[in-house]
C-alpha cells in the first residue's frame, strides 16, 4: 500500500499544480471512500488547503456525522455541516405534481446525491477550489453511483482502487497518519444512506465477491465461463457482468481518474 499511497498523493499534488489550484473541497459522508480521499488530500495538499462538507439527510445515521466530525478534528481541517433535508423536501414539494401517484424510489435517492453535489461545488467555486470525486473502481464498474451526483468532481482520486483496496489503504493511512480515520468508518457495513436501512449489499454482491469477479472481468479479460471455473456462482458472475455492461454510459462521463500500477494482487 505504500506505493499506492505515494502514487495517489503525488498525482493529487501535481494535478493541482498543473491546474493552478491549491485548495480542495470534499463531501465527507462518514463512509470509507470519502474518508480515504480526505486523508490523501490532506497529505498531498496540506491541512490548510482542505475543507469538507458534512451533508446529512433524514436517512443519515448519527454515527456517520459523529465519525466525520471526529475525523475532521483529528486532521485539524475546516468542516461545515449542512442538513440537506429542507432542500430535499422543498424539491419534493416542487415536483409533487410530477411525482403524484408514484412510489418513492431511485429518483428520490438520486436527488439527495445531486443536492450534495450542488452544495459541494458551490463551496468549491466560492473558494476557488476543486471538488474531489470519491467514487471507487468497484462502484464505477457496476454503475453504483449517481450521475451528476457523487460521480462528479475534478478528479477521481480512488477511481482505480477496488473497494477491498480502499479498505486496505484506509488501514495503511492509519498506520502512517496516526489513526486519522475513525475505526467505525472502517468496520461498519457500507451504505449510501439514501433510504431507511440501506446497505450496499441490497444492490450488489458482497465486495469480497464483487471485486474478485470484477478483477477477472476487467483486469484479466476472463470470460464468464472461465470465472465460473474458479468457483464463483454463475448468478453472481452474470449479475456483475450485466451491471458492468449496462453502466458504460456513466463511465464515459466521469472525471479524469488517477491511474495506478495495475500489478496488484488484492482482488485475485
Amino acid at each position: 500500500m505504500d506505493i499506492i499511497y505515494r502514487q495517489i498523493t503525488e498525482h493529487i499534488s501535481s494535478y493541482f499544480k498543473a491546474s493552478g489550484f491549491k485548495k480542495a473541497v470534499i463531501a465527507l459522508s462518514g463512509g470509507i471512500d470519502s474518508a480515504v480521499v480526505v486523508a490523501l488530500a490532506v497529505e498531498a495538499l496540506g491541512k490548510e488547503n482542505v475543507a469538507v462538507l458534512l451533508l446529512p439527510s433524514e436517512y443519515s445515521s448519527a454515527h456517520s456525522v459523529d465519525d466525520s466530525i471526529e475525523m475532521a478534528k483529528k486532521l485539524d481541517i475546516e468542516y461545515h455541516i449542512i442538513n440537506i433535508a429542507p432542500i430535499f423536501n422543498s424539491a419534493l414539494t416542487s415536483l409533487a405534481p410530477i411525482f403524484e401517484n408514484t412510489e418513492s424510489g431511485l429518483a428520490e435517492e438520486n436527488m439527495q446525491s445531486r443536492i450534495r453535489m450542488v452544495l459541494t461545488m458551490a463551496m468549491a467555486n466560492k473558494r476557488g477550489a476543486l471538488m474531489l470525486n470519491t467514487s471507487n473502481k468497484s462502484e464505477i464498474m457496476v454503475g453504483y453511483g449517481t450521475l451528476y451526483g457523487d460521480t462528479s468532481g475534478a478528479m477521481g482520486v480512488i477511481a482505480d482502487l477496488y473497494k477491498l483496496e480502499v479498505y486496505a489503504l484506509a488501514r495503511y493511512i492509519n498506520e502512517v497518519q496516526g489513526n486519522t480515520i475513525p475505526e467505525n468508518i472502517i468496520t461498519k457495513a457500507p451504505s449510501a444512506e439514501l433510504r431507511p436501512d440501506q446497505f450496499d449489499t441490497d444492490s450488489l454482491p458482497d465486495y469480497d465477491v464483487l471485486d474478485k469477479i470484477l478483477y477477472r472481468l476487467v483486469e484479466l479479460n476472463m470470460t464468464p465461463d472461465e470465472i465460473s471455473n474458479e468457483g464463483f456462482k454463475s448468478e453472481d458472475i452474470m449479475r456483475v457482468a450485466k451491471l458492468n455492461q449496462s453502466s458504460g454510459f456513466k463511465r464515459a462521463q466521469l472525471p479524469p481518474a488517477i491511474k495506478l500500477n495495475s500489478n496488484r494482487t488484492l482482488c485475485r
